[in-house]
């Protein structure tokens, strides 16, 4: 990592101009003239938008913090009042609908190193979210995405992104917010595999890590940070971060973040991003609680709907396992015992049952581990990595630590502790029956 003198408390910095423009396919681009904003927030952050794509405009200046108060909202009723009937269907399968790309990356207005490296990663077509993105964010405008984990949407706004810095006269940052620990440094690890050999650095902020280290790295120079919200928020206040030096706001996992209850700081950082020109959100779901929240931080967004992103079960077999109380970790041991339980995920409503869970799993010699808050980020690290090569059969979690985990080949989900709401309960099951598996799922509901 390049030392620099500049650092995110506020120094003026900027790359200089860089001399690209390319015809592909009829399809001109030239650089962009964005202000950089880092450590000079009086400039009003970017000045002219000139991407010359086709269709493409100069957008509002800069601003936008300021737009109102993200109202959060949880006040969901326990998973006891979701009626048993919802745990109980017979999976059908998908009728999947492939999408059919217009163009190939190498057809697509992209800088030539940055596509050398998108085909190294063997992308070669886009996915429908990336292809339907791409024009919008690189044209600078805010963009509603609504789309699952596994739709390929951190490539659809890290590609555009990566592209528009090697493109631009004037160099910007970006902020890219998530709600969870493991899906920041997966953003973090596909943002380097996408900027190798292009001198753009990224790093993340997240809990679980030692806070005098991420004051240190924020010394260095970086052009896009990746963080949870309340780390984040943490380095603000401690005055080594400011959200003012950010023209470009990313959300991903928006609908995780509020039910999390990271509305709050949420809020806090938009209003500081006073800089802001750009903010791209995606979502699983939009309902019309979230949609008050989103018209507060979007401006005039483009809407992108992909047809992979309806959170839906219907594919995958869910029944109901009946207890008593005394019974119920039998019951359990009974169902693992079972044919065709390769790689379960089951899931507890706190940290503490959770630990509890493992650590019976474990005396009953089931090879399991489990991931929570509590855990250290290595730890879950390691837990993670046991799980996705098998070297462990079971993973024990909450619903905070699985959220955004895109593993593979997970055969049942199991819901030992009914869930909040149904809205939970989806987003669990969806861990089984991935790119078009068969999946099953089932819940421990207790004998009255």
């Amino acid at each position: 990592m390049r030392k620099s003198n500049n650092s995110f408390s506020g120094s003026k910095s900027g790359r200089g101009k860089r001399g690209f423009a390319s015809k592909k396919n009829g399809k001109s681009f030239t650089k962009s003239k964005r202000n950089a904003s880092f450590g000079d927030a009086e400039r009003g952050g970017r000045e002219e938008k000139s991407f010359k794509f086709k269709g493409g405009k100069s957008r509002r200046p800069s601003g936008g913090g300021g737009r109102g108060k993200a109202k959060g909202g949880n006040g969901k009723k326990r998973g006891n009042f979701i009626p048993v009937e919802k745990f109980i269907h017979k999976g059908r399968p998908i009728q999947e609908v492939k999408y059919e790309a217009t163009q190939r990356y190498d057809e697509m207005p992209i800088h030539p190193k940055l596509l050398k490296n998108i085909l190294n990663m063997g992308f070669t077509m886009p996915t429908e979210i990336q292809e339907k993105a791409f024009m919008p964010i690189s044209e600078i405008k805010d963009v509603l995405g609504v789309a699952n984990t596994g739709t390929g949407k951190t490539a659809a706004y890290l590609i555009p992104i990566i592209n528009a810095m090697l493109m631009s006269e004037t160099r910007f940052f970006g902020l890219v917010m998530v709600p969870t620990r493991e899906l920041a440094e997966q953003v973090e690890d596909e943002f380097r595999k996408l900027s190798k050999g292009l001198k753009l650095f990224g790093t993340s902020f997240i809990g679980g890590r030692s806070i005098s280290n991420d004051l240190r790295k924020l010394r260095k120079d970086f052009d896009i940070v990746i963080g949870t919200p309340g780390r984040l928020v943490d380095l603000s206040k401690r005055n080594a971060l400011k959200f003012e030096n950010f023209s470009v706001l990313i959300l991903d996992e928006f609908d995780r973040m509020l039910d999390m209850g990271f509305s709050q700081d949420v809020n806090f950082i938009t209003q500081k991003m006073t800089n802001r020109d750009q903010t791209l959100l995606f979502s699983a779901t939009v309902d019309q609680a979230q949609k008050e929240i989103v018209d507060n931080i979007l401006d005039n967004p483009v809407e992108i709907k992909v047809s992979q992103g309806n959170a839906t079960a219907e594919h995958i077999d869910q029944d109901v396992m009946y207890y008593k109380r005394r019974d119920k970790f039998d019951v359990l041991l009974s169902l693992l015992e079972e044919e065709g339980f390769e790689k379960v995920m089951i899931f507890a409503e706190t940290k503490r049952a959770v630990s509890e869970l493992s650590d019976k799993l474990k005396k009953a010699k089931i090879k399991s581990d489990e991931i929570h808050g509590d855990k250290t980020q290595s730890y879950r690290k390691i837990a993670l990595k046991d799980f996705k090569s098998g070297k462990i059969k079971v993973l024990v979690g909450t619903d905070v630590a699985a959220r955004g985990l895109d593993i593979s080949d997970v055969t049942h989900v199991i819901n030992y502790q009914v869930p909040q709401d149904y809205e939970t309960y989806i987003h669990r099951i969806g861990r089984t029956g991935r790119a078009g598996k068969k999946g099953k799922a089932y819940t421990f509901v207790e004998k009255k």
